[in-house]
């Protein structure tokens, strides 16, 4: 297996467009639809997706969950809230960083080889860019570091300042 750092790709673009094995879903906890990435994913998918997440029950902050993918060409998507930044000293990072693990371990159990993530929790939720990213990159490091199943993990950056953010998480500072 090549190492962690050939593994952790970035990417710009649509999340919605890529054709990987999953996509993860910056969703909210209702996991009904909303703005940003969540409402571009469950417009590409179509109306089956909001109807599988309806039988979901929703999805706690830090958690995971995972359906199939639809009209979308990722076989699944994985679901997953992020905290609202409120300051830092509510849990945020912690909560952020299960978010990644927990959808990478939804990855493995389901047989994902490929996978991509936006910028969770980076939107309408307010968490700083360079904090998330250092977040993102540690915790995809750690998961990569013993896990042989995942050959690539696409973070997708949806402007420059989160590609910035990214390359510098990458690249340690």
């Amino acid at each position: 297996m090549s190492a962690n750092s050939d593994r952790i790709q970035l990417t710009s673009g649509d999340i919605a467009a890529l054709a990987v094995d999953a996509i993860v879903n910056a969703a909210n906890r209702s996991l009904l639809g909303g703005g940003g990435v969540d409402g571009a994913i469950h417009r590409a998918a179509g109306p089956e997706l909001l109807a599988e997440c309806r039988t979901l029950g929703g999805c706690d902050t830090g958690q995971a969950k995972i359906t199939r993918g639809y009209r979308l060409p990722a076989r699944y998507v994985i679901h997953t809230v992020g905290p609202i930044w409120q300051g830092g000293d509510r849990g945020e990072p912690e909560w952020l960083a299960a978010c990644y693990r927990n959808s990478l371990q939804l990855a493995v159990a389901h047989k994902v080889r490929r996978i991509a993530f936006p910028a969770i929790s980076c939107g309408v939720y307010r968490y700083p860019l360079p904090d998330a990213a250092r977040i993102a990159v540690r915790e995809v490091r750690r998961f990569l570091a013993t896990d042989e199943q995942i050959e690539t993990v696409y973070l997708v950056c949806f402007d420059d300042k989160v590609r910035q953010a990214c390359e510098q998480a990458l690249a340690g500072k």
